[in-house]
Formats: C-alpha cells, sequence, structure tokens
C-alpha cells in the first residue's frame, strides 16, 4: 500500500491530501468534582463530549471548514477517570471518503501531581461529515497516511466502514420485510 489514499471518485476537481499530522490534535482537561457519576468516578458522557470535541476539531481542521457528527462507531472505556486526573484525548483522521471521514480517538488519563505514565482510559471511532453553510455535504480532502501505523488504522478504518454499511443494508432489509408482512414497527 502507498503512503496515499484513494482518491475520491467524482467530476469535480481532485482535492489535494492532507497528511496525518496536519490536523491531529490532543486535548486535555482536568476532571473535577463536577464530572462525577454517582460511583464518583468520572462519568462516562464527561468523556464522550471531551471525545466528541477533539474529534470534531480534527474534522474541522482535516476538512478546513465545519464538520458534524454522523456517528459514534464505537467507545470502549478500560479504565475509570478519577477526580483530579489529566486526560488527555489525542485525535487523528483515519480515513477519508468522498464527504466524509472518521476519527480514531486514544483518551489517556495521569494523575495531575504525579510524574507516573499516563494510562489508556479508553478509545472511540468517530465518523464525521462535512457540511457547507447551508448544511449541505461538501467534499473532504483525502487523508495521507504517513506511518506504518498511520496505513494500518486506514486499512481498519477501511473495515470499520464496510461492516456499518452492511449493518445499515441489513436493518434496512428487515424494516422492508417486515412492512410487506404487515407489521407497523
Amino acid at each position: 500500500m502507498t503512503d496515499q489514499a484513494p482518491a475520491a471518485q467524482t467530476d469535480s476537481p481532485e482535492i489535494p491530501g492532507k497528511p496525518v499530522s496536519a490536523s491531529r490534535t490532543t486535548l486535555s482537561h482536568i476532571m473535577t468534582h463536577n464530572d462525577t457519576n454517582l460511583l464518583g468516578t468520572v462519568h462516562g458522557g464527561v468523556i464522550m463530549k471531551l471525545v466528541d470535541d477533539a474529534a470534531g476539531a480534527v474534522a474541522g481542521r482535516h476538512s478546513g471548514g465545519p464538520a458534524v457528527t454522523a456517528s459514534m462507531d464505537e467507545m470502549a472505556f478500560f479504565e475509570p477517570v478519577r477526580v483530579g486526573d489529566l486526560v488527555h484525548v489525542k485525535a487523528q483522521v483515519n480515513w477519508t471518503g468522498r464527504t466524509s471521514m472518521e476519527v480514531g480517538v486514544r483518551v489517556l488519563a495521569e494523575r495531575w501531581n504525579e510524574s507516573a505514565p499516563a494510562t489508556h482510559v479508553g478509545s472511540a471511532y468517530l465518523v464525521f461529515a462535512a457540511v457547507d453553510a447551508d448544511g449541505k455535504p461538501r467534499r473532504v480532502p483525502p487523508v495521507l497516511p504517513e506511518s506504518d501505523r498511520d496505513r494500518r488504522r486506514y486499512q481498519e478504518a477501511q473495515i470499520r466502514r464496510t461492516h456499518r454499511l452492511s449493518r445499515r443494508r441489513a436493518i434496512l432489509e428487515l424494516r422492508e420485510k417486515r412492512a410487506a408482512e404487515g407489521f407497523d414497527d
């Protein structure tokens, strides 16, 4: 596989690609008591908002304008986050289509007052759609993987996209079948 992602097929002029590093970002935040759930650890929704914020920044940087969250494929929590943790949310574009892009996010946490290495506490994959001023989809530049890790992430993102589209098709087919059988779901 080459360092470049395949170009989107369209009759519009080619948009130059952007390397992964052009939009990669890290958002850091200290967790406080306002962020806790009933168990006294940081609420998963707080982490999800940070994930969406970082991913949105990356999507907007990569696409050169507004981008909206289309879906969150997966959000995995590996360890609890505690009050006083310094959370680092690292995000990058893994894959691009014509108007959409997958952003991979890695969440790390470390004690604010210790020098121990950060712990990987969560990961997520989100799909963003680039939109124009009227909210209509607009083209995005192809992402250009720069390393073997970036190329692996690009390939894995393609697998997730294939599964997402297959799942969507299967659900629509089931709904059509049920409607034909007289079920009004």
